[in-house]
């Protein structure tokens, strides 16, 4: 008791000296926080982004010992970002790319400035060229709330098995909520995973408010269209990243439609024309074309604005990725996991009756929508459709191996069954094969 106090002040003091005891640095709102990679698409290089909660310098401090001095250096920049929510709460978001790293080895790191440091974080540079084996992990839609994926994902990098992640839209939900607090802990709640490994994302529709600004700002994607639509190349494939809201939410400009479209071509024609040095072309977006699951999202419907465009034949997706033989196609939106045969205009183009995914005439589909959030899963119809391979309602998540220039190989891993793989595939096209279907 303190009697000769008025209560309130006998609370301060305990306050101050708990946070004393407890070492809490003086200002903790400049130390860094929710710290996170992405490949900006230049061989030999990394973005470090974090977040701190006042105006500081941006530094990064590298080297390859585990303890001792960091002697390498790069500065950065800082950003404000003012949620739109009524409390407009302002946050810094720091950038700091990372070059001249040696490819494949192990790089031990800190970030912050002066007035405050991370601790270390441990990522290993990409590999450059074509000529080596990326392992990625694959998911959307995964929350604050019940991210069951997430501690398995985090065994999993410290294991050091992958090389990167794709988290194909749908973050937090959401990360404007509670006046993007929740955002907040979504990133503190990835940081063991996306501090070691580049974090690459596309924006899924619960990410809409504000213009989608939460994630522009918190990510920081290649390129220069906001994180929206990009391209970078992993070994033997090309990875594109798109977003599939653009149809969705008009009032943010129609335009973004079209742009994206002649982008997306473009990318597409240059890709083919280097098809030689990396044979595969990825695509990563958040509402699949197709799914069989038993709700009214747009891909249940026949013509799904993501397939056949506006108003039905505007802009579609499905022709334009078969013409240029977009050899997979990943998805998430549905809470489930689905492999479809290969597909184009609902027609099954399998490679054979024995051999379905080796030479398929088709781009296969994979829709990992179940890393865990608050919605829970989703259902499936009763009735598989005659194009769809293998349906999973299980929490989990996608391993994709991109081994060579003609073998990709596919798992599904199942929370539920304590990391079990539930589906497992792969996916064979020879060289001399690759544009038979365009």
């Amino acid at each position: 008791m303190c009697p000769s106090l008025p209560c309130w002040s006998c609370c301060c003091l305990l306050l101050l000296f708990a946070l004393g005891v407890q070492g809490v640095p003086k200002d903790p709102s400049a130390a860094p926080e929710q710290v996170h990679l992405s490949y900006p698409g230049e061989p030999g290089s990394m973005t470090v982004t974090w977040t701190t909660w006042v105006p500081t310098h941006s530094e990064v401090q590298f080297g390859l010992q585990l303890s001792g001095p960091l002697p390498l250096r790069a500065q950065g920049s800082v950003s404000p970002f003012v949620d739109g929510g009524y409390l407009r709460r302002k946050l810094y978001i720091h950038r700091v790319t990372l070059k001249g790293l040696l490819p494949g080895v192990q790089y031990v790191y800190r970030c912050g400035s002066a007035q405050g440091w991370s601790r270390r974080f441990r990522f290993r540079a990409l590999k450059n060229g074509p000529h080596w084996s990326p392992l990625l992990a694959v998911f959307g839609d995964m929350g604050a709330d019940n991210p069951r994926a997430l501690p398995r994902l985090r065994r999993d990098t410290q294991q050091g098995m992958y090389d990167a992640v794709l988290h194909v839209g749908d973050f937090a939900y959401n990360m404007d909520q509670d006046n993007a607090r929740v955002g907040d802990e979504f990133m503190r709640l990835i940081e063991p995973v996306a501090a070691s490994l580049p974090y690459m994302t596309c924006p899924g529709n619960h990410e809409e408010r504000y213009n989608f600004s939460n994630y522009k700002a918190r990510f920081s994607m290649p390129g220069n269209n906001e994180g929206l639509w990009y391209s970078w190349d992993l070994g033997p494939a090309h990875i594109i990243s798109f977003s599939t809201e653009v149809y969705f939410y008009l009032h943010y400009g129609r335009h973004l439609v079209e742009r994206q479209f002649h982008w997306l071509e473009r990318d597409l024609q240059k890709a083919n024309q280097n098809r030689a040095a990396r044979p595969w072309i990825i695509t990563m977006g958040h509402r699949p074309m197709y799914c069989s699951n038993a709700d009214v999202d747009d891909c249940t419907w026949h013509e799904s604005k993501v397939r056949k465009g506006l108003f039905g034949k505007l802009f579609g997706l499905e022709d334009l990725f078969y013409k240029y033989g977009v050899d997979l196609q990943l998805w998430a939106h549905e809470h489930s996991y689905e492999r479809l045969w290969p597909i184009y205009n609902y027609q099954v183009f399998n490679g054979s009756r024995e051999m379905p995914y080796t030479n398929p005439r088709g781009p296969v589909h994979i829709i990992t929508g179940s890393a865990g959030c608050e919605e829970r899963l989703t259902r499936f119809t009763l009735f598989p459709r005659p194009w769809s391979a293998v349906r999973v309602k299980e929490y989990g998540y996608t391993r994709l191996h991109v081994l060579n220039g003609t073998h990709v190989h596919i798992q599904q891993v199942s929370d539920d069954q304590d990391g079990k793989i539930v589906d497992d595939v792969w996916v064979v096209r020879p060289l001399l094969h690759r544009m038979m279907y365009l």
